[in-house]
C-alpha cells in the first residue's frame, strides 16, 4: 500500500519538475532582437512591460520605435521597415493600413479618453477652466493649444472629433471651424511632441489622452462622455463626426468617423523575430503582466473584445479575444 501511495507523488514531482526546466529551457531560447512600434501614447507603460519582459526573457533585447500609429503603420506599408510587433492607438490602423497585404490579425486590448491637458496654472485662464466653459476659454487670442496631425496620429483625428462634436453637445454653430482655423502653427506629428511646448508655456492647454497627462503629472480637463469617446454605449452620437485623412496609397484618402478609442496591436507577417514577438503579445495581454501596468498607466484594459479577424488570431490568442 505504502509503495502505491509513493509512486503517484514520486511522479508528480517528477513531472513538475520536468515542466519548470521546459518552462526555463523555453524561456533561454528566446533570444535576439525584439523590435516594436508603437504609439506615442504608449511610450511609458510599454518600457515598463519591456522591463518586465526581460525579467523573464532575459536573452531578447527589446528595441522600441514611437510614433503617431498611422506613421508606425506606415513604416511597415511604404517604408519596408521590418518590425516584430506594432502597437497602434487606434485599432483602425492595423485594419485600414496593413491587413491583409502586411498582417493577418488585430488584437484589442486597452482604452482611454480624451481630455484638455495643462502644464500648470502658468497657463493662461487655468484657474477658470472647466469641462462647460474650456471652448471658450480656447477661443480667447491670448490663449495658445495644440494638437497632433490627424494624418500622422489617431489623438489628432480625435482632436476633431471632440471639437466637432463640442459644436452639437454645447450647441455651439461654427465653434468647430472656429477652433479648427486657430493656432495652426502647433500641429505636431504626434501627441507627445506637444509636451515640452506646453512645460515651457509656449502653448497654454493641448488636446491629449487622458492617460499620457497622468503619466506626465499633468494638469487636466475631464470632458463630457459624449464628446471623449471614451463611451461604447455613445458609438452612435460619437459617429457624427468625421475627417478625410490620407489613405494607405500616396494621394489617397480616405473617412475617418468618430469611435470609441480602443487601441490594438498584431504582428507583421514578416516579423524577423515572430516567437518572441507571440509570446510579447501574450505577456501583454495577460492580467498579470501588461494589462495589469497598462491599467496602473491610466488605460483600461479591453481583454477581452471582439475582433472580425479571430480565426486569423494564434491559438494561444484565442483567449484573450472573443468573435
Amino acid at each position: 500500500m505504502k509503495i502505491i501511495i509513493k509512486i503517484p507523488i514520486l511522479l508528480i514531482i517528477v513531472m513538475v519538475l520536468n515542466q519548470i526546466l521546459l518552462g526555463d529551457e523555453e524561456k533561454n531560447s528566446l533570444s535576439g532582437d525584439l523590435i516594436i512600434f508603437h504609439a506615442g501614447s504608449l511610450s511609458v507603460p510599454f518600457k515598463e512591460i519591456s522591463e518586465k519582459f526581460n525579467q523573464e526573457y532575459p536573452k531578447v533585447r527589446i528595441l522600441c520605435e514611437s510614433a503617431g500609429s498611422r506613421t508606425c503603420a506606415r513604416k511597415i506599408s511604404e517604408l519596408e521597415r521590418l518590425c516584430d510587433v506594432i502597437a497602434s492607438a487606434d485599432y483602425t490602423v492595423i485594419d485600414e493600413l496593413l491587413i491583409p497585404e502586411h498582417a493577418d490579425w488585430n488584437l484589442k486590448f486597452a482604452s482611454n479618453e480624451m481630455t484638455i491637458v495643462y502644464y500648470s496654472y502658468t497657463s493662461r485662464r487655468a484657474k477658470e477652466i472647466n469641462r462647460d466653459n474650456w471652448y471658450e476659454i480656447m477661443m480667447d487670442e491670448s490663449v495658445v493649444f495644440g494638437r497632433s496631425d490627424p494624418n500622422t496620429d489617431p489623438c489628432g483625428y480625435r482632436a476633431v472629433f471632440t471639437i466637432k462634436l463640442a459644436e452639437e453637445f454645447y450647441r455651439q454653430p461654427g465653434l468647430a471651424q472656429k477652433l479648427l482655423s486657430k493656432d495652426l502653427n502647433f500641429i505636431r506629428p504626434k501627441e507627445v511632441d506637444l509636451l515640452a511646448l506646453l512645460e515651457t508655456n509656449d502653448i497654454d492647454y493641448i488636446f491629449l489622452y487622458r492617460s499620457v497627462a497622468q503619466q506626465h503629472g499633468l494638469k487636466f480637463v475631464l470632458l463630457p462622455d459624449e464628446i471623449n469617446l471614451k463611451m461604447p454605449e455613445l458609438s452612435d452620437f460619437y459617429k457624427k463626426a468625421s475627417i478625410k485623412v490620407t489613405g494607405k496609397k500616396p494621394g489617397t484618402f480616405i473617412t475617418k468617423t468618430g469611435m470609441p478609442m480602443i487601441y490594438s496591436i498584431t504582428i507583421p507577417r514578416n516579423a524577423p523575430n515572430p516567437k518572441a514577438a507571440l509570446e510579447f503579445v501574450k505577456f501583454l495581454c495577460n492580467k498579470d503582466g501588461g494589462l495589469g501596468i497598462m491599467e496602473r498607466n491610466g488605460q483600461p484594459s479591453m481583454v477581452p473584445s471582439s475582433t472580425n479577424t479571430y480565426n486569423k488570431l494564434p491559438e494561444i490568442l484565442k483567449k484573450y479575444a472573443t468573435k
